[in-house]
């Protein structure tokens, strides 16, 4: 981040706190990782109070902090005291990005999003220097630590934002500004959080409210209530750009992989090129370049004893709509081998949840995938709608699962596609000590 002086950082945070003099040039709110040119900032978590480590951080040399109460042991003089420290991070954050000198897109979708802006930002780095969101850090903590982290030397920044409820994208967007605003899908994700489907889309379209006055609004048109989001996006857009199945950039390009989310994946990113004004047919060319995530649909070619098989990696969610694209992107690829699907659940579907793993299931008995693994109870719904002459597993949890597959299950060119809800389901864990096992062979 730019230096700031620490008086200049009380006029951002409009306290009147009486601090000494120092510049600081990097936040941190790990108190392991500080320093005397840091600034400290005590954030309260559900399981932690950094408050209980002001006092060791200043012991440590750092000199200012920002907390919502004096601690005992630290002079007063060395902490900005404010109502909410969260709060102040993101007004560090908006603060930093008003200095950024280049181009701020951001980006907010259901599903997918942090591959699209893995995918814009790689485009974009071919023409100048690029800046990207790091990880998943698209939430209240992440887009801070984002904004303050941003290389002020690049021409571009493509920044995440992700969001549970309403009013989370709007206060998100609203830090970051951007120049360029996407909306690359609506589905029911969190959906018990809201009152309906419909909600989720306003929810969305809050990104618009940050957009900088005549900048520039990209939306899927196939999604759905696109109506909603392009209504929204007219308030404060002086250019809208859609892209579909039917209206789209002609450029020619080819992807890593197969399957219809890859190419709506592709179809934004170069929107933004056609939007930046760029050479869209130079981007296309580099589209093939571009590999799928780690969790997000990387594959791995691992050693059994016996041979090799490919684990595809999605375990990083579980939601619907992905979930089904992933089952016939498998389905519908022309790979040798047995097709394996292990699925763990699907969660913050609320009252939704038992039509919905119903869906999936009948989106596999409709797929020619060869075995099926259920973990976690509420696939137990989706199996009921597998033929029964389809191969299929029920795991209680993931425990057990992995020396299953290694030791009962797989076979010589077999293809594993693994997804489910990171955090309930677990499976990012199975997959994880996957790679491990068939790596370490090799």
């Amino acid at each position: 981040m730019q230096k700031i002086n620490s008086q200049k950082l009380c006029e951002i945070l409009s306290s009147d706190s009486k601090v000494v003099s120092i510049e600081i040039e990097r936040i941190s709110t790990d108190s392991r990782n500080t320093d005397e040119k840091s600034l400290f900032i005590a954030l309260k978590g559900e399981k932690f109070d950094a408050h209980d480590f002001v006092k060791d951080v200043y012991q440590k040399g750092c000199r200012l902090m920002v907390v919502n109460r004096l601690i005992e042991g630290v002079p007063p003089q060395n902490q900005i005291v404010v109502d909410d420290t969260l709060k102040a991070y993101g007004k560090i954050g908006a603060y930093n990005r008003s200095l950024f000198k280049g181009v701020v897109v951001g980006l907010t979708g259901s599903s997918g999003k942090t591959t699209t802006r893995e995918e814009i930002a790689f485009l974009l780095s071919k023409f100048d220097k690029t800046y990207s969101t790091s990880g998943n850090h698209n939430n209240f903590v992440g887009v801070p630590q984002s904004l303050c982290d941003l290389d002020m030397s690049a021409k571009y920044a493509v920044l995440e934002m992700g969001m549970s409820a309403k009013g989370e994208i709007s206060a998100l967007t609203n830090m970051i500004k951007p120049d360029i605003a996407i909306v690359t899908n609506v589905y029911p994700m969190h959906i018990e959080f809201f009152e309906n489907f419909e909600e989720i889309a306003h929810a969305k379209a809050e990104i618009f409210e940050g957009l900088k006055q005549g900048g520039t609004a990209i939306i899927n048109e196939d999604t759905n209530f696109a109506d909603i989001l392009i209504k929204a996006a007219e308030k404060r857009a002086g250019k809208i750009i859609t892209f579909g199945k039917n209206h789209h950039t002609d450029a020619k390009f080819e992807t890593q992989d197969n399957g219809e989310h890859h190419l709506y994946n592709a179809w934004c990113a170069l929107s933004v090129v056609e939007a930046l004004g760029l050479d869209v047919k130079k981007a296309a060319s580099f589209i093939k370049d571009f590999g799928a995530l780690e969790g997000r649909g990387k594959k791995h070619s691992l050693l059994l004893n016996n041979g090799y098989y490919t684990l595809i990696d999605e375990s990083y969610s579980g939601q619907p709509e992905a979930m089904i694209l992933a089952i016939k992107s498998l389905s519908e690829s022309n790979i040798k081998g047995r097709k394996i699907a292990v699925l763990g659940k699907m969660a913050e579907l609320g009252e939704t949840s038992k039509q919905r793993h119903k869906d999936v299931g009948k989106c596999l008995a409709n797929s020619n995938i060869d075995i099926v693994i259920g973990v976690c109870p509420e696939t137990k719904d989706m199996l009921s709608e597998l033929p029964k002459s389809t191969e299929q597993y029920y795991f209680e949890n993931k425990d057990g699962l992995t020396e299953f597959l290694l030791e009962k299950l797989l076979q010589n060119g077999d293809n594993v596609l693994i997804k489910g809800a990171h955090y309930s389901s677990k499976l990012y864990q199975v997959a994880s000590e996957l790679i491990k096992k068939g790596e370490l062979k090799k």
